[in-house]
């Protein structure tokens, strides 16, 4: 009874291991043009937003569940439809350029890919814009003096 149990165990447990063909499994997959993008040194209140490409490299539709940034100054917009094989589609990554100094921001993606997580990253310095600063006593051109009464 042993040898029975034992042998229907160990066919139960190796058959599919033996059944395999190699292959991997017909699945999506995403493929992005980059994966980093580098804003340089840009101005404080610039425009801070950047398209990710990609496109579903694999043989069953692509479903992207979530995006999901690594702060709140950072807002990803994704396609919500499912994109067939062969297709592209673009992420949309929009960063706070409010915010002045160096900056290293990851959005990651979760999808239905072989790979199921995928992070983005944005990153750059914002430079803080100039300001006009007028002190007491300064003369400006054209200014007429108030009178006192």
């Amino acid at each position: 009874m042993r040898t029975l149990l034992f042998s229907f165990l160990f066919s139960v447990i190796a058959f599919p291991a033996f059944s395999q063909d190699g292959k991997p499994a017909a699945t999506a997959q995403i493929t992005f043009e980059k994966m980093i993008h580098d804003y340089g040194t840009i101005s404080q209140g610039a425009d801070g937003n950047v398209e990710f490409t990609f496109k579903n490299t694999g043989k069953q539709p692509l479903i992207i569940s979530n995006a999901r940034a690594s702060c709140g100054c950072t807002t990803p917009i994704w396609p919500k439809e499912p994109i067939k094989p062969g297709a592209s589609g673009t992420i949309k990554v929009g960063y706070d350029t409010k915010r002045v100094g160096a900056f290293t921001k990851t959005i990651t993606i979760t999808t239905n890919s072989q790979t199921p997580e995928t992070v983005l990253t944005i990153k750059g310095l914002v430079n803080a814009a100039p300001v006009e600063e007028t002190f007491p006593g300064k003369k400006v051109e054209g200014a007429v003096p108030l009178e006192r009464q």
